[in-house]
């Protein structure tokens, strides 16, 4: 495994990906993945710099909008994670300082592009009640 379960942003990022709808957690490649039917977001990635791979650790890989991915790239802590990142994912790295706010908005992106229809309509159920 490429992670340490003890990790507090892990813990934090369990929490979030967890409370969607039908969310379960597996562990693929050595980190772990939220997923319904499809990977919503992975926990930990890397890029590829000349033919090496450096690792990010503590990052979240997710599938946004395009037109969002793009401006996430000009943020320095974005990167496009190797593998993943032909396919339109980004990685954010995480740290002590993580807006969480805006983690959940991520993981909301990412879920909605890929948990279908009927799970869409269950969240959006769940975020429309005060």
């Amino acid at each position: 495994m490429m992670f340490d379960e003890a990790d507090p942003l892990l813990s934090r990022l369990r929490a979030l990906a967890l409370a969607f709808p039908d969310a379960a957690e597996k562990i693929s490649h050595g980190h772990p993945a939220f997923f319904t039917t499809k990977v919503f977001a992975y926990y930990g990635g890397s890029v590829k710099v000349d033919g090496v791979h450096r690792q990010h650790e503590h990052s979240l890989l997710v599938l946004v909008d395009p037109d969002e991915r793009v401006a996430l790239l000009d943020e320095e802590r974005c990167f496009v994670p190797a593998y993943l990142g032909p396919y339109g994912w980004i990685g954010v790295d995480l740290t002590g300082d993580t807006d969480w706010d805006e983690v959940d908005e991520l993981l909301d992106a990412s879920y909605r592009r890929t948990a279908g229809l009927r799970r869409v309509a269950v969240l959006d159920s769940r975020r429309s009640r005060p």
